[in-house]
């Protein structure tokens, strides 16, 4: 009903503008009317200009003739009456007696007046009249003619002819018709303007608190106020001087990460949301490069609040996130997906796999049951395969199930396999913790469990192997659970997609080779990691390869410390390490897809850490046969020497 009422207030203004504009067209007609019909005609102008020369210098007809025959100018009157006394006391000038042909310059010797009386003040004089005979003599003027190309024609003068009585009358009555057509629209236009300003004080009227609050809680303003202020606080938060001057020094200053090479970015942290909450998981969104996701889990002092948060972070957004997903069980696990920017799952405590999408609300738009059909216990790993027309994900949880979904439907999986393996000794389950794929591998994958050790498992039944964990394979090395898999993304000249590292709550990474896929073994055979990195001092949580650098990986340990190593440098300490935010256990990390230079940190405090690594993240062409090098001085069991012949080639 608003939309509509302003809708006929502004078609009323339209009107009102249009009646303006008519009004004052009409009156610039008029004015351009009036004028035209009071200018004068040259030719009058000119006759009128003649006939006040004339009056002015006393030209009669006889004069005007005289003066044209050329017979003299025409003797003015005298001054004043023979009896009047002069002008001033001076005596009056000599007037000759020549006739109408005289001349003054003939009355030589002539012009002395000879005094006769004085009575009283007045003195009066005779004047002596000489007569004087001159001949005239009258010369016609030559006549100049003065031809041109031009058509030689006399121009003829014509007095316009005024307007008809008719015309005149027809003439005032249109006016008069036209004066009373503008008194009647300006009228109209007053009784306009008088029923709009009613009409604007009406909607300007104050709102009653009922009807503010009934707006307040309207679906469509908290929308409004919600990407509103989104954008502005984007724009708020952009860390960019937009006053700098460049043509000021810059002050040389200390940074509290100067040489530490690892810059920290920001930490994302919601008091409202992620109070009493750690992070459980972290990934980036392969589209946007400033989104980061993180889970959580339940808060327990507060009762009302969801169990599981999800939290969508923006590098230009600090303050809160960008979209909050709420969950009914803790969210063990989260990822982006690699296909639809605009979808998030999360596998949860209690066995469900959610699925959210950033243009819904805080609900999950999909969810799996509760039933034996999937997952009934945590999910802490799951990993998107496939391509952009046929991908699934896969989902493994502790009872050692392992799950691919269809992303459109999470009614029932579409495949399950059961992990059993018949060398334990209490139980053939197999109980997953950590899960990864090789890159460009869709069927074959590796899985950590809790006991410590790593299997190798497909998806189907192929060549030598059945559907399952492979049962003769054993990665053995870690004396606790695997709590973190990674496998080196294949993207150089060089192939190293069968290394990967895991990490472990017995202090240790450990980096491993993997037999061929093709080839496996028929016996019992255990194969033991290629090297172990032990410089931590506390539980490591999790362990990357860096994306676009071959030879760097990270670890994060309970102690709140990041390590990066690069084995080109050294297999013995970290290249790098720092200390996060305030030493709490670091949960997960990621590295940002594309470039690799940002890593998120989750902390079990609840902050989501953004470090920079800087040109660390830039590899050259000889980082790949580098790699190659150290790996060979590994298994010849001279680790140590890796660092000597890097240091001997730079």
């Amino acid at each position: 009903m608003q939309a509509s009422r302003r809708a006929e207030l502004q078609a009323k203004k339209e009107k009102i503008e249009e009646l303006r504009r008519l009004k004052k067209a009409r009156e610039d007609a008029k004015i351009a009317a009036v004028t035209a019909a009071t200018s004068p005609t040259p030719a009058r102008n000119r006759r009128e200009v003649d006939d006040i020369l004339d009056e002015v210098l006393g030209r009669g007809a006889a004069g005007s003739r005289l003066s044209d025959s050329g017979l003299g100018e025409a003797t003015p009157p005298t001054a004043s009456r023979p009896e009047s006394p002069a002008v001033s006391g001076l005596p009056l000038p000599p007037i000759g007696r020549s006739g109408l042909g005289g001349s003054r310059s003939s009355d030589v010797g002539s012009d002395i007046a000879t005094p006769v009386e004085n009575t009283g003040s007045q003195l009066r004089f005779v004047v002596d009249f000489v007569d004087v005979e001159q001949e005239l003599f009258e010369l016609p003027q030559k006549q100049r003619v003065i031809y041109n190309k031009e058509v030689q024609t006399a121009e003829v003068e014509t007095e316009p002819t005024g307007p008809s009585e008719d015309e005149i009358r027809q003439r005032l009555l249109d006016e008069q018709e036209a004066e009373r057509e503008r008194i009647r629209q300006e009228k109209e236009f007053e009784e306009q303007n008088r029923q709009l300003d009613k009409e604007i004080e009406e909607e300007l009227r104050d709102l009653t608190e009922e009807e503010r609050a009934t707006i307040f809680v309207a679906p469509e303003f908290l929308d409004f106020v919600e990407t509103s202020s989104k954008i502005v606080e984007r724009a708020l938060s952009d860390a960019y001087d937009y006053i700098r001057d460049y043509t000021i020094g810059a002050e040389v200053g200390t940074d509290d990460s100067e040489g530490n090479r690892v810059k920290k970015v920001c930490a994302f942290y919601d008091e409202q949301v992620n109070k009493n909450r750690s992070i459980t998981d972290v990934d980036w969104s392969p589209k946007y490069p400033e989104l980061s996701v993180a889970s959580y889990n339940k808060n327990p002092a507060a009762l009302n609040e969801p169990d599981g948060i999800v939290a969508v972070w923006n590098l230009h957004m600090l303050e809160r996130p960008e979209f909050v997903f709420h969950s009914q069980s803790d969210v063990l696990s989260v990822a982006f997906s690699p296909f639809h920017p605009n979808l998030v799952f999360g596998g949860s405590y209690s066995g469900q796999i959610l699925l959210w999408d950033t243009r819904s609300k805080h609900l999950p738009v999909l969810k799996t049951p509760l039933s034996a059909s999937g997952h009934t216990h945590p999910v802490y790993t799951m990993q998107m395969v496939g391509t952009q027309n046929a991908h699934n994900l896969i989902t493994g949880s502790t009872d050692g199930m392992v799950c691919s979904w269809l992303v459109d439907m999470l009614a029932q999986p579409q495949e399950t396999l059961d992990l059993i393996h018949s060398g334990h000794n209490k139980t053939d389950e197999v109980s997953v913790t950590a899960l990864d794929f090789p890159d460009n591998e869709t069927t074959t994958f590796w899985v950590g469990t809790e006991e410590g050790n790593v299997y190798q498992a497909n998806r189907y039944d192929r060549a030598g192997s059945k559907a399952g964990l492979h049962q003769h394979d054993s990665y053995r090395g870690h004396a606790g659970p695997v709590t973190g898999l990674s496998f080196h993304p294949a993207a150089g000249p060089v192939d190293f997609s069968d290394l990967f590292l895991t990490c472990s709550v017995d202090w240790t990474v450990k980096l491993w080779r993997t037999r061929s896929a093709a080839k496996p073994s028929t016996s019992a055979t255990t194969i033991t990691p290629l090297y172990s990195f032990e410089e931590a001092d506390d539980y490591v949580y999790d362990v990357r390869w860096h994306p676009t650098h071959p030879a760097l990986f990270g670890a994060a340990d309970g102690s709140g410390r990041f390590d990066l190593w690069n084995l080109n440098v050294d297999t013995e300490v970290p290249m790098v390490s720092t200390v996060i935010g305030e030493g709490r256990a670091i949960n997960k990390f990621a590295w940002e897809c594309k470039e690799g230079r940002r890593v998120g940190l989750g902390s079990s405090d609840g902050k989501l850490y953004i470090y920079d690594i800087g040109d660390m993240a830039n590899s050259k062409e000889s980082d790949w046969v580098d790699l190659q090098r150290s790996l060979g001085a590994m298994a010849g069991g001279t680790g140590q020497g890796t660092a000597a012949e890097s240091e001997a080639r730079r």
